[in-house]
């Protein structure tokens, strides 16, 4: 589009739905974000579809963001979005179904109204991929899940099977040792992609069996939930007894609503430029809906601070 901005002023008298800065998700690059962009003193709003601090609020103990030896995921994203709010912070629990170009300004569609913009920031995230492979759609909720942090209490002195073999798989089956009888970590690789220390305490755990160069081939149930599961290895299929199951086999990132806004690589991720840049001037991406690679806390909290400097430069070359 041919860049420029529209000067939109805020404070009283501001249509609700005009801001100079629309920000995509809630997680911790979209809490990064908003609060820079609150001292900045540009007029913005935060759209968040879900429970804040999106899947970092999920995790059960962070052990490498600076400043904390061990925190939850949900206690780190709560203060974050709490100095959010206290800096001026605004939030609107709504979702993104699509953003466009009108008039040379972004239109922003949710599921509750619509928001004109002069930027864009897209820190939605990813969600959870999933297998296709049988009895895992029908036994969602029901055994299948991807959330240790939420569900681990409906699975106390049971046994579970974690699928995966990265931070996430390894940190999840790591909270949900303290709560379960055994544990089946299936990995289609001979060893873990994990952060070295994470993977010596888990596969040390005794509680936990692990199954090298194995894929998921089925989950089995009794129509009301899982008990099973056919497992592909080396010496053949196994029919493993179990009462659920972990999936933790990547992500996948949710940027279908700006699909016809910016670049995306052939994995649904947002090209950037420059770290946070886009192929369109007026919209950035921050966290773990780029292609950025290194997908951490504290990364996504650095582009959402990128991505808020960034707009503040653009109106400030714009205002001069």
């Amino acid at each position: 589009m041919d860049f420029h901005v529209n000067v939109v002023q805020g404070g009283e008298g501001q249509n609700e739905s005009e801001y100079r800065l629309v920000i995509a998700g809630g997680g911790p690059a979209a809490l990064s974000a908003a609060i820079y962009a609150a001292r900045y003193g540009i007029s913005h709003v935060v759209l968040e579809s879900w429970k804040p601090g999106g899947q970092a609020a999920l995790t059960a103990e962070i052990e490498n963001y600076p400043g904390f030896s061990r925190v939850s995921g949900a206690d780190l994203t709560d203060a974050m979005k709490k100095q959010a709010l206290e800096a001026g912070a605004v939030f609107r629990m709504e979702t993104v179904e699509t953003a466009s170009e009108k008039n040379g300004r972004i239109l922003v569609k949710t599921d509750s109204g619509e928001y004109y913009s002069d930027f864009l920031i897209i820190a939605t995230g990813a969600a959870p991929a999933t297998l296709g492979v049988p009895g895992e759609e029908e036994y969602y909720g029901r055994g299948v899940s991807f959330c240790a942090t939420c569900d681990a209490p409906f699975f106390k002195n049971k046994r579970v099977i974690v699928v995966g073999g990265g931070d996430s798989a390894v940190k999840e089956a790591l909270h949900l040792t303290q709560v379960v009888a055994e544990l089946g970590l299936v990995h289609r690789r001979d060893q873990l992609r994990a952060e070295p220390y994470l993977a010596e305490k888990l596969i040390s755990n005794k509680k936990v069996t692990t199954y090298w160069n194995s894929r998921l081939l089925e989950i089995t149930g009794d129509g009301q939930g899982v008990t099973g599961a056919v497992i592909d290895t080396p010496e053949g299929q196994k029919n493993l007894e179990t009462d659920g199951i972990f999936l933790y086999v990547g992500t996948k990132p949710a940027s279908e609503p700006f699909e016809t806004l910016v670049e995306l690589d052939s994995q649904g991720a947002v090209v950037t430029r420059g770290i946070v840049g886009t192929s369109n001037p007026a919209v950035f991406a921050a966290g773990d809906v780029t292609n950025n690679g290194f997908r951490q806390v504290v990364t996504a909290v650095s582009d959402g601070a990128r991505a808020s400097a960034a707009v503040f430069d653009l109106i400030q070359h714009s205002e001069r």
